[in-house]
């Protein structure tokens, strides 16, 4: 029996319960919390307070506080399905999300049609990763609540990882019905549409979620995103800059503005960018993968390989990672290793594209030319649109022989990109292989528009390719590549200035002594100084084009270059007179190179050569590779007149006193041929275009002679090939 004093203070409690429920509602926090707690003080049992206080305490971020009440609601109800429901909001809040879920199914045991349990599963299941789960949780919620915006925003999310994009973009618009000032439901609809490969449409998106809130730093981050699909990545920056505006320590907002610099060339700045993210996050795997990426571009592989390497540290399963080390052991030549690193990746992902091609390009180094052809139609298999992957097997189908298809690898490329600078270079390349100089010379000037093309001046004055005359004007003609190709070209010059024209000539310094005086030159100047005014300008390789040349109309008089006679008597003097034949030697060129691996010799090859006494060797180079060192040490009569070549007039006068050069396809071959001077040049398997294919003479060279690898790499035959030609000129009689 309740005594009277008892039931008033029973009426007090809930009347104070009340109060504090409606404070609560009101969001008057601190009335709701006193009065909570003055409830207990009567009675520390009481369900409701106990149940409505952790409630409270959870919206304030209490939630281990809040735990602890809800606890002991339960021990007074156990049967009570909202505060069940409730306590598997505050576990979850807790990263206890395996223990929300079965609070949140005992809540459901009770009440099977509680549409908000079904909801929150969800949410926890998802935490979990159990999307199929959270999936069928969310579609209770809504079967029970068609109009619930919170479970179909869940639903949506769960689609999406479960990468069922199409349902989860109709989940998100059936909750924008129902809450259309919902920014965030804009910004996750723009990731389901760049995730689906809509970009555009992810930008509208991303901008809807802006117009409603400004401030919504992670959506300014995402429309970047999405801008740089579309190749924007001027617009994209202005998007990460905003970001930042709105929050100045958000690491993945400078990480992708390095990346939005990288696309804008701007490596130096991107390198600042990466590193802002990376103080904030020294762990940001993705941040260190762009920095590598900038450093590489930058040319500068070792500290790309350093933080590629911190990266694979931090996440030894970033398959990404590996790929992008491969790349950069790849520019060091660390061959072998780079191969490692991509068999690393392709064994983490083994569907990764981008890491097959890459594998192939570096099979390719190694005229492991099968190989190769193998790895890109893999890639290919997985992305058959992957313009680079048909680019890449166009060139190991050309080191097979297998020119036809290899063109044809090409143009397919070129139906999917027809603006691929690439594809229409490497076609150029292999039609000039094959002496096809209409297409050639048309397709070849396509490399001004490669990536990694450097020589591209930005001239005001029109640039001339023979289809207008030039009679009374002046013409600036400017080399753009390596010295080889400047000698090479230059013979135009004469036929330029029988124009009419004025020529200027503008050439690295090293060749300027060499030149000076040359036929139809009105004006020699270095390159990088001040220019006189022009008309009209062409590069020295655009001058086959402009003259339509072909191989039967190659302008090949010899000698067209002479070394300075000053010079020339001066290295007589110095070198002295000889009754041995005399042969000069070159056998590597610049490491830089990017076909140097197959184009250079290593001396200790050329060591069964120089053993033949009825020759005087001159060496023609002027560096020497650390790798050579202990080969020079066993040819101690070895001419070495390279350290006081002070330019090219300089080994143009020492070629002047010799019988004979023998030289790797470098710019002393073309100054040797040049001049008129007997050359045999040492040719790889696939060479460069301009020595085409299948013959013994150059009809750009008439006094050089072609000395070819039958296979991929074999120098052994081409040297005894050599030796044998040389023991016949060097004592006449001698030999077959």
């Amino acid at each position: 029996m309740i005594r009277p004093q008892q039931k008033g203070a029973a009426a007090d409690a809930q009347d104070l319960l009340r109060r504090a429920a409606a404070a609560h509602q009101r969001g008057q926090l601190d009335e709701a919390e006193e009065l909570y707690q003055t409830v207990l003080a009567a009675q520390p049992g009481n369900f409701d307070a106990l149940h409505l206080y952790g409630v409270l305490k959870h919206q304030r971020g209490q939630s281990a506080d809040a735990l602890g009440l809800i606890a002991r609601a339960l021990k007074t109800n156990a049967r009570s399905a909202a505060a069940l429901s409730n306590h598997g909001i505050v576990l979850a809040a807790l990263d206890r999300c395996e223990e929300a879920v079965a609070s949140y199914d005992r809540a459901i045991r009770l009440k099977s049609d509680y549409a908000e349990a079904f909801n929150n599963r969800g949410n926890a299941l998802a935490v979990l990763g159990r999307f199929d789960e959270a999936l069928a949780s969310y579609e209770r919620a809504i079967a029970l609540r068609p109009r619930y915006a919170e479970a179909l925003i869940g639903r949506g999310n769960c689609l999406r990882r479960l990468r069922r994009n199409e349902e989860a973009l109709e989940s998100y618009d059936a909750a924008l019905a129902l809450a259309p000032g919902n920014a965030e439901l804009f910004n996750g609809r723009g990731s389901i549409l760049r995730e689906m490969k809509r970009p555009a449409e992810a930008v509208a998106s991303y901008d809807r979620a802006l117009a409603l809130r400004p401030d919504h730093a992670d959506a300014h981050v995402n429309r970047g995103n999405a801008l740089l699909d579309l190749d924007r990545p001027g617009e994209a920056l202005a998007s990460y800059e905003k970001a930042l505006a709105h929050r100045s320590d958000f690491a993945e907002a400078y990480s992708n503005r390095g990346t939005a610099l990288r696309a804008l060339k701007r490596f130096d700045e991107a390198v600042a960018s990466y590193g802002r993210a990376l103080a904030l996050k020294p762990d940001y795997a993705d941040a260190l993968i762009g920095r590598g990426n900038a450093w590489l571009e930058k040319e500068r592989a070792d500290e790309a390989v350093a933080d590629y390497e911190r990266a694979i540290a931090v996440r030894p399963d970033y398959a990404e990672a590996y790929s992008n080390r491969g790349n950069a052991l790849r520019e060091l030549n660390r061959r072998d290793e780079a191969l490692a690193s991509f068999d690393r990746a392709l064994a983490l992902k083994p569907d990764y594209a981008g890491a097959h091609n890459n594998r192939g390009n570096v099979l390719l180094d190694l005229n492991r030319h099968a190989e190769a052809l193998a790895a890109y139609e893999r890639a290919l298999a997985l992305t058959p649109d992957n313009a680079d992957a048909l680019v890449n097997r166009g060139n190991a189908l050309q080191n097979l022989n297998r020119f036809g298809e290899a063109m044809e690898s090409f143009e397919r490329a070129l139906a999917l990109k027809p603006d691929f600078a690439e594809a229409h270079w490497n076609k150029a390349l292999l039609h000039l292989l094959l002496g096809d100089f209409e297409s050639g010379w048309r397709e070849y000037e396509w490399r001004w528009r490669r990536p990694v093309e450097t020589g591209r001046r930005d001239f005001t004055r029109p640039v001339w390719l023979g289809d207008t005359p030039i009679r009374g004007k002046t013409i600036l003609l400017h080399s753009e590549q390596g010295f080889g190709d400047a000698i090479q070209f230059v013979r135009y010059v004469p036929m330029v200035a029988a124009q009419g024209a004025a020529v200027v000539l503008e050439v690295p310094d090293g060749l300027k002594p060499m030149l000076s005086g040359f036929e139809g030159v009105s004006a020699l100047v270095s390159r990088g100084a001040p220019l006189p005014t022009f008309d009209t300008h062409c590069p020295l390789m655009s001058l086959p084009l402009a003259f339509r040349t072909t191989l039967a109309t190659i302008p090949a008089a010899v000698p067209y270059l002479r070394a300075p006679p000053e010079r020339v008597a001066k290295w007589r003097a110095r070198l002295g007179a000889s009754d041995k034949l005399r042969v000069g030697l070159a056998w590597s060129g610049k490491p830089t190179h990017k076909n140097d691996h197959n184009r250079s010799i290593a001396l200790e090859r050329l060591l069964p050569l120089l053993s033949d006494s009825a020759c005087t060797f001159v060496c023609l180079q002027k560096e020497f590779r650390a790798s050579d060192a202990a080969a020079l040490a066993k040819i101690p009569h070895l001419v070495r007149p390279g350290d006081a070549f002070a330019d090219f007039a300089d080994t143009a006068a020492v070629i002047d006193a010799l019988d004979l050069v023998i030289a790797v396809d470098t710019s002393v071959a073309h100054l040797a041929g040049a001049m008129g001077k007997a050359l045999w040049v040492l040719l790889p398997h696939i060479p460069d275009w301009r020595w085409l294919l299948g013959r013994e003479d150059s009809p750009w060279y008439p006094t050089a002679r072609l000395f070819r690898q039958s296979t991929a790499g074999d120098w052994d035959s081409v040297i005894l090939r050599l030796r044998h030609a040389l023991s016949v000129l060097a004592v006449p009689g001698r030999g077959g």
